[in-house]
């Protein structure tokens, strides 16, 4: 089997094997022609759609998009940090509250008080229990 002046010449044995192998070969070229075919329209296509208002307006779209989300992002940030502040100086309050009330009763009954580990000086937030 061989190629003879461009043409491919072979025994009945082999004409099988050549003909499945040529059919695959020229429908290989054809798919690679076809992926070619109206490359450079394509490529006009993209370059003319890429220049466009249309294409200029919906990445403006897009990027609005994102400083919006950017902005409720910071102000969420932004009330978040409040409301935790708030509740800060409300939990200080109830604290220097309880403080108060507990000095003020343990300086009129002394030492008849229980004591409560959690307002005495050095403690450290553990055991609570005893």
């Amino acid at each position: 089997m061989g190629l003879f002046e461009g043409v491919w010449v072979c025994s009945f044995e082999e004409f099988k094997g050549l003909s499945a192998a040529l059919r695959e070969g020229v429908i290989q070229v054809s798919l690679a022609k076809k992926s070619q075919e109206n490359k450079g329209d394509k490529v006009n296509l993209l370059y003319h759609y890429l220049t466009s208002s249309e294409f200029s307006m919906q990445v403006s779209a897009i990027i609005e998009g994102f400083e919006q989300l950017r902005a409720e992002l910071e102000k969420e940030k932004n009330a978040m940090a409040r409301i935790w502040k708030s509740r800060e100086k409300q939990i200080e309050k109830v604290f220097e509250g309880t403080i108060n009330m507990y000095g003020s009763i343990k300086g009129i009954m002394g030492n008849a008080i229980g004591q409560v580990k959690a307002l005495e000086l050095g403690y450290d937030g553990e055991d609570l229990e005893d």
